[in-house]
């Protein structure tokens, strides 16, 4: 599967852009996870697990909603004046095919996502990368493998989402075509760069259209660079035309991105979605602390 993505993508390059440029722009592609509910698959073949041919299970690497599993010493995450955050997913690095991957992503253990959705204030308390007050607002916590869990009960006025099981499938994934990367490789590029051909970015956009939830590789942002916006607020907000705002967002890499969801009831303002960032130095640290958030609507 990954060679489906891979090649989609590569044909959609040569046939919109200059050969060149092309290649160059297939250098910039990145190995990313595509999350999806884990159904059961057709195949050609049993499976060898008591199956009789036809169907297989695909294999469970996390969830998104239901109720999160957390060690005994571990509080649910609140922020801190206003209430606690709401589960969104989590997902088990054992199972996932991180080996894949060109992010040092942990081979054990359990990454759990929170995020302070507007159910106890009806949205009005927004947690944005650029208000370092409202950081507490997501969450992602790392239980390393072994530690004892057990399943927590939302706190009071939470409604925990849906439970949906998820699968996950190796995929190519291309930046932003605004991307600093894209800068960087390019630049300086005039208004007119074939890049920004109106045929290429129609190609692209339809080639990302759906629910998109996804770990590592680029992020798939809604609006503009997810990057530059987390970058900006670990730089303490300056000016948008501040030329340290493109250096510091290649410094941040996508760890995880969950789209609004039908089957798990979950909406993120207008169809939007929750983006979690990470410099590599601490995925490798496993600072999971320093894992910054922003979210994107329509």
């Amino acid at each position: 599967m990954t060679h489906s993505t891979a090649d989609a993508l590569h044909f959609l390059a040569r046939e919109h852009l200059p050969h060149d440029i092309a290649e160059r722009w297939i250098g910039l592609m990145r190995p990313g996870l595509r999350l999806e509910r884990a159904v059961a698959a057709d195949t050609d073949e049993g499976t060898g697990g008591g199956t009789d041919g036809g169907t297989a299970v695909r294999t469970v690497v996390g969830r998104l909603g239901g109720l999160p599993e957390l060690p005994e010493s571990e509080r649910w995450p609140e922020w801190e004046g206003h209430g606690p955050l709401s589960f969104v997913a989590s997902l088990d690095c054992g199972a996932l095919p991180s080996a894949a991957l060109d992010i040092d992503l942990p081979t054990e253990g359990t990454l759990v996502f929170f995020y302070f959705d507007g159910q106890l204030d009806d949205g009005v308390a927004v947690v944005a990368p650029d208000e370092p007050e409202s950081w507490a607002g997501a969450r992602v916590l790392y239980v390393p493998a072994g530690v004892p869990v057990a399943e927590r009960a939302a706190p009071e006025g939470i409604e925990p989402y849906p439970e949906v099981p998820l699968s996950a499938r190796v995929e190519t994934t291309a930046p932003y075509l605004w991307h600093p990367v894209v800068y960087r490789e390019f630049g300086p590029m005039d208004d007119d760069h074939p890049v920004w051909g109106e045929g290429f970015q129609d190609a692209m956009w339809d080639h990302s259209e759906g629910t998109e939830h996804r770990v590592g590789g680029h992020a798939d942002p809604v609006q503009d660079e997810v990057e530059a916006e987390v970058a900006r607020g670990a730089l303490g907000s300056p000016p948008w035309d501040d030329p340290r705002i493109k250096e510091e967002a290649l410094r941040w890499t996508l760890l995880a991105q969950f789209d609004s969801d039908d089957d798990a009831d979950m909406m993120w303002g207008d169809c939007g979605v929750l983006y979690w960032l990470i410099r590599p130095e601490d995925l490798a640290e496993r600072h999971f602390d320093r894992a910054m958030f922003t979210w994107q609507c329509g």
